[in-house]
Formats: C-alpha cells, sequence, structure tokens
C-alpha cells in the first residue's frame, strides 16, 4: 500500500519560480485546465515522481503510445479517449477522430484498488499536449482522488506558433525537456489487453 503524500496545492506563480514553467495561472489555457487545479511541468512532474509513491498515468491512446514512446517513468498506460477501428477523417482537426474511452474510470479504480492507490497518492496524468490529461484529471477528481496532477505541456508538447518549427510540437514537453522515454513499453505499462 502506498503511503499518503500531500504535496502543498502549487500556483502557477510558484512553478514559475520554481522551474521557468508558466507565469501565472491565467496562463493556463482553458482546455487544460482541472477542477483540481492542479498543474505540472514536464520537468517539474519528472521531479514529483522522484517520489516513489507518486503514480504516472499515460492517457493517450495505444497507437500513440506505441508510435512515439512513453516516459520510462510511466506506473501504467490508460487510454482516456481511444481511436474506434474504422474512425472518421475530423477535416476541422486534421486527423482521425478519437472517442471517449467508457471504461476509463472503472480501469483506473481496478487499478487503483489492485495498486493501494488512495485517494491522498499523487497521481500525475499526461498526454500528447496537456488537454486529454485535463479532462482524464477532472473524471479521477470525481472519483474522489484529490491529489490529481495534469502536465500541461504533455509528452510531446505545445505547437511552435512561428519560425523554422511552425506548426511543430518543439516547444515544451517530456521529449523536448530530454526527460528519460522509450519506444518499448514494459509489460507492466500496458494498457490491460482484457480491456477494449
Amino acid at each position: 500500500m502506498f503511503p499518503s503524500f500531500r504535496r502543498p496545492i502549487l500556483t502557477l506563480a510558484a512553478v514559475l519560480s520554481i522551474s521557468g514553467g508558466l507565469a501565472l495561472a491565467d496562463d493556463v489555457p482553458e482546455a487544460k485546465r482541472t477542477r483540481a487545479e492542479l498543474y505540472l511541468t514536464a520537468i517539474e512532474a519528472a521531479q514529483l515522481l522522484e517520489n516513489p509513491d507518486a503514480v504516472l498515468v499515460d492517457v493517450r491512446s495505444r497507437a500513440e503510445v506505441a508510435f512515439l514512446g512513453l516516459p520510462r517513468r510511466t506506473d501504467v498506460h490508460m487510454p482516456y479517449m481511444i481511436m474506434p477501428m474504422m474512425g472518421e477523417f475530423d477535416a476541422r482537426r486534421g486527423g482521425y477522430g478519437l472517442e471517449i474511452n467508457p471504461d476509463f474510470p472503472q480501469a483506473f479504480r481496478d487499478y487503483a484498488e489492485a495498486r493501494g492507490i488512495t485517494a491522498e497518492t499523487p497521481i500525475v496524468l499526461i498526454c500528447r499536449s496537456g488537454t486529454r490529461s485535463a479532462r482524464a484529471a477532472d473524471i479521477l477528481f470525481e472519483m474522489g482522488y484529490r491529489n490529481v496532477y495534469s502536465i500541461v505541456d504533455g509528452f510531446e508538447g505545445d505547437k511552435a506558433k512561428d519560425g523554422p518549427d511552425k506548426g511543430k510540437r518543439s516547444l515544451n514537453g517530456w521529449k523536448n525537456a530530454g526527460l528519460d522515454w522509450s519506444y518499448e513499453i514494459e509489460e507492466s505499462q500496458a494498457y490491460p489487453p482484457d480491456r477494449m
């Protein structure tokens, strides 16, 4: 069982002073805000995850994890959204649509019970760029987990708005920060095959 660990809630101004991350709470785009209001940059998340009781959940789709890799420190991959077998093209987004994984809440509950994760355990969620992790954090918060952090810059980071990398995810994020990651998914990290 994980011992209880309570990290004080950081304002984004405090986050900035720690790591050079976000300047003010208002700087978190609406799509990345959570009900718990607990945000970390990838670098801050790596520091928090030095605590062995903290849990890192990668909430990206199976395809993203399979083809783009995942943080080595990931405890489990548990997709918040899934790509349907014959997903339709979304012209507005310029890609194929995803849909919410209806199994996500129960899958997390089962995982938490099996691992001794409590309402006070620090849970860190990561997606591509911080939007899906925010929505997944809201679900876990509603389920009673109080220390649910969303990595606001995600695994790949935010898109550059100008310059030679315009449109590329090159600004921040786990990979761009040079944090430890791998293409290899460990069996203990894999989303259970009986799900989906």
